[in-house]
């Protein structure tokens, strides 16, 4: 009986395109679209009408035609998704690499500190838009600053090994303190009292206030329980910094070692050590806050 409908082009596959089409249609990695596709043009060599590939594959018929009409015309590049249309490309690489070499190369006019996405448009003939895509497919930012520190202190690298060996190897039977300062700590204080929290009414204070002054803050963490202790002082000397470690030295129980790690600006630096402070043998590392490269 002869076929209905009308004739089609005899699909026969080579043994290339047969085991291509075959792998396609079962790994994982493959689109399902290109895997559909594959599987259509497979039933299709096997001699099946389109209506039958329809039903097995739970498609339409057109689409089967589709499919098969491409592979015969195209082969294997037919079963690919064909270009979409749309508006067509208006900034070539050109002016992309342009973009890119006058972020990182050349000052911004104007004596400005940093390239803004309009001053690039104008420099380049670009759109603001256009800017801002190119310098995120790029990663670029340029208001961006980091800062970085180095340290001025000639014993900097032992100090380090001395704080790193802290969580290395931690010391058996001692007590391991870390201190800081806060100094020039403003003392402020409203010119009313402050109005409480009520019921359909917000705390309320006044807009102004009384300065009383600076206050300096000393804190140490222990490090195995957490505790915290500090000290507030109105004057920023090491003779309150050596008030503060003999404070922190109480709770050191007999036998035990103290380690103090901490991290001091230069007034409260002692030039020497001075009798009673950390009567305990004690393994002390305070190091000079870092300086500003250059």
């Amino acid at each position: 009986m002869a076929e209905r409908g009308r004739p089609k082009a005899p699909l026969v596959l080579t043994e290339e395109e047969r085991q291509t089409l075959e792998r396609w249609a079962r790994r994982r990695t493959s689109a399902q679209a290109l895997a559909l596709r594959a599987r259509i043009v497979l039933a299709c060599a096997q001699g099946a009408t389109n209506v039958a590939v329809a039903e097995q594959l739970g498609i339409w018929p057109q689409t089967v035609a589709k499919w098969r009409g491409r592979f015969v015309a195209e082969r294997l590049e037919g079963l690919s998704d064909e270009p979409r249309p749309g508006r067509p490309r208006t900034i070539a690489d050109e002016q992309v690499e342009a973009v890119v070499v006058a972020t990182l190369e050349q000052p911004p006019p104007d004596h400005d500190t940093h390239w803004s996405t309009r001053s690039m448009a104008r420099q380049v003939g670009l759109s603001q838009s256009a800017i801002s895509r190119i310098w995120r497919a790029f990663g670029l930012k340029p208001h961006l600053e980091q800062t970085w520190k180095l340290s001025a202190d000639p014993q900097f690298i032992d100090k380090v090994r001395d704080i790193v060996g802290l969580y290395l190897d931690p010391p058996e039977r001692a007590l391991v303190w870390c201190v800081d300062e806060k100094s020039q700590i403003q003392a402020l204080d409203r010119t009313a009292p402050v109005l409480p929290l009520l019921p359909t009414t917000p705390a309320r204070r006044s807009h102004d206030y009384v300065r009383h002054g600076t206050a300096s803050l000393f804190a140490a963490l222990d490090v195995a329980s957490g505790q915290v202790i500090s000290q507030l002082h109105r004057r920023h000397r090491h003779q309150e910094f050596l008030k503060f470690l003999r404070t922190i030295d109480k709770p050191c129980r007999p036998g035990w070692s103290c380690t103090l790690s901490a991290t001091t600006t230069p007034p409260t630096r002692p030039r020497r050590s001075r009798p009673g402070c950390c009567a305990t043998p004690a393994s002390t590392c305070i190091s000079p806050r870092p300086r500003r490269a250059g």
